[in-house]
């Protein structure tokens, strides 16, 4: 299977990153929602553990919208998607490392490791946009820790309004594709 081939299978099974970006917004909202309202352990906590939730519910989703959510054997871009996914978890250590020194770095080093993890999607999914997302995320968090360091959720809202709002340009492209094929 030819690499664009592969990308394009990529776009059309999992939408664009829609589904997935979608979730993942809404459990930084819900994070950042703990977080803010309710006490900021709680915030972190349901951002580390929900998240592990992230690809089953996303499998979930998909299928339930009558797409194939799953790639075609020959297509080895499953293999380099699943090793990128693990850098998150990876990441994470620095994160808890961080928010030993400050609980406000939580959610902008969360943005950090995320938004980096978001750069082989350029690859992954042969689109430019997520490179926009993840300069977005780590730009975010680098910005919040320089000139907004006191404000504990400020990081988890703006990660939550990212995510669900390239979770529509990826859509808006894997179905403009779809239309012209």
């Amino acid at each position: 299977m030819q690499i664009a081939d592969a990308q394009r299978e990529m776009r059309s099974a999992f939408l664009g990153g829609f589904v997935g970006q979608l979730v993942a917004g809404v459990i930084w909202a819900l994070s950042a929602a703990l977080g803010t309202w309710v006490a900021p352990g709680y915030g972190m906590a349901a951002l580390f553990f929900v998240s592990m939730l992230l690809f089953p519910l996303t499998q979930l989703i998909l299928r339930l919208m009558g797409r194939p959510a799953t790639l075609s054997p020959g297509n080895t871009l499953n293999q380099l998607a699943t090793q990128v996914a693990f850098t998150v978890p990876i990441g994470f250590l620095l994160v808890f490392a961080a928010t030993l020194y400050r609980q406000n770095l939580f959610f902008p080093a969360s943005m950090i490791i995320v938004g980096a993890h978001y750069l082989p999607f350029v690859f992954l999914y042969g689109m430019w946009q997520f490179g926009v997302l993840a300069g977005a995320l780590v730009l975010g968090g680098v910005g919040i820790v320089l000139f907004a360091p006191g404000i504990f959720g400020l990081g988890g809202w703006l990660g939550a309004v990212a995510l669900i709002l390239f979770a529509f340009v990826g859509r808006s492209v894997a179905l403009r594709e779809e239309r012209t094929r």
